[in-house]
């Protein structure tokens, strides 16, 4: 009877200060910043190899919280924290993630987590009137970590680089938090969507033939982190702001710079890759730099040129991995910018949450004096009237040539809901103004070289 009490007693004893010594921080912490650490166990320690990664998580490049009263900041804080607590709590759950091994057939995992819905979506990922808001809806809020995870698997990614599905969980789950959800545009859903029309163009018939799983691996990767922690203003607005990021890239490219090396901190802090050599992990890096750079619309011009020179002299050979890397930055130019090739009902969402995050910004410009940058103005812009800029001038010209490459089913159908859409915003526009043919002029302002081109299909 003695021997039982102490067993019982020390038991008692070593289930206290288990609970006293997890991670150094009690369950019953109230600090919700500590919890989320821990949870995440303590992932934020960095490489020092290599050139300097941005810091996690050390920017809100604009405090936007100092433009509302404290109780909002209170509500918007607090909210976060729960969000971030429930989608670690369902994760922690699905135990099968987190003991590292590979998983046959991972779209079955999705029935521990989520209705059944989610999984019969995932089964025609490839088809492009994907509703990724749908999909949002039915993950609660976890596209990114689960499209981007199935398309792992589904291209054969985890088992051919040899990946820890816990590694694998953990930096998708550090990806999407790391974007922000107040952005009404450039959030996790739009990184999800993008990865999601990038897995399409992977499927192409020129494509699907001469990639690599190397480059499949770079391709989901720099979609699903294209735009890694936006902070929903542009490059014109850090820069005449001061702020230290366009000091640290000079004034260049500053946006895409900070979302591939914020990209690569989350790589080296997951240690996804710990098992490949250092040569190989420095090209992977260096690589989804080159893919992520592209998608700066400033280049829009040069790339286009490049790319229209290639398909005139009709020298592009996908045997070579040079070409084959072009190639890719210029798939994932279109899958950045690809919501007017949609269907109208999913173009129109996106619209209007682009425009919003540009009205926003020139909310707070005009509030401060600062100059409102052009088409920010909602004063003077309308949604109508800046898509079909953007059609005309950046849109049209891109998928034309990409048209000319890949001269597919796929192509005719987003030209066709590119000329569809642009058709119903000038219908939108005509009952606004009483004219068809106002087309804002700050898209030619942008780049005069970007004109639109009739689609030369071969």
């Amino acid at each position: 009877m003695g021997i039982a009490l102490i067993w019982c007693l020390a038991l008692i004893l070593i289930k206290w200060i288990t609970s006293k010594r997890r991670g150094a921080i009690s369950y019953d912490s109230s600090d919700q910043t500590a919890l989320y650490i821990r949870m995440l166990g303590d992932v934020r320690v960095r490489s020092r190899a290599g050139f300097e990664t941005e810091r996690r998580g050390s920017h809100p490049y604009i405090d936007f919280r100092i433009f509302h009263s404290n109780s909002e900041i209170e509500v918007s804080v607090s909210a976060r924290n729960v969000r971030r607590l429930l989608s670690f709590q369902r994760y922690l759950r699905s135990s099968r993630f987190f003991r590292g091994i590979t998983v046959p057939n991972s779209s079955n995992i999705l029935d521990d987590d989520y209705n059944g819905q989610a999984k019969c979506m995932l089964e025609k990922v490839g088809n492009w009137n994907f509703d990724i808001f749908l999909f949002d809806r039915l993950t609660n809020g976890n596209s990114l970590v689960s499209l981007t995870f199935h398309l792992f698997n589904l291209h054969g990614l985890i088992e051919h680089f040899q990946l820890d599905t816990m590694k694998l969980r953990r930096f998708l789950v550090m990806v999407q938090e790391d974007y922000h959800s107040q952005n009404p545009y450039h959030n996790a859903v739009h990184a999800a969507d993008v990865t999601q029309a990038m897995h399409c163009y992977l499927k192409e018939p020129k494509l699907s033939k001469s990639l690599t799983p190397w480059d499949v691996l770079l391709s989901l990767i720099a979609a699903a982190t294209h735009d890694l922690d936006h902070p929903g203003v542009n490059q014109p607005f850090l820069i005449k702001t001061n702020h230290y990021l366009a000091t640290l890239y000079k004034n260049t490219s500053v946006l895409e710079n900070h979302h591939w090396r914020s990209a690569v901190g989350l790589l080296r802090e997951s240690g996804l890759f710990a098992h490949m050599s250092l040569e190989n992990r420095q090209l992977m890096e260096s690589q989804i730099g080159d893919l992520i750079l592209a998608t700066d619309i400033s280049q829009q011009n040069e790339y286009l040129s490049m790319f229209r020179s290639h398909l005139d002299r009709g020298d592009l050979c996908l045997e070579n991995p040079n070409h084959r890397h072009f190639i890719l930055q210029m798939a994932l130019k279109c899958a950045d910018i690809c919501n007017p090739c949609r269907t109208w009902e999913l173009s129109k969402q996106w619209s209007e949450k682009v425009t919003e995050e540009f009205f926003h910004q020139g909310d707070i410009e005009k509030k401060y004096h600062l100059g409102v940058s052009p088409l920010c103005d909602r004063q003077t812009e309308t949604i109508a009237n800046i898509q079909i800029g953007f059609m005309t001038y950046l849109v049209e010209p891109l998928f034309g040539e990409w048209a000319r490459f890949s001269n597919t089913r796929l192509s005719q159908t987003m030209l066709g809901h590119l000329g569809l859409n642009k058709a119903s915003w000038k219908g939108v526009q005509r009952e606004q103004s009483g004219s068809a043919d106002d087309v804002d002029p700050t898209f030619e302002e942008m780049d005069s070289d970007i004109l639109p081109q009739e689609p030369r299909l071969s």
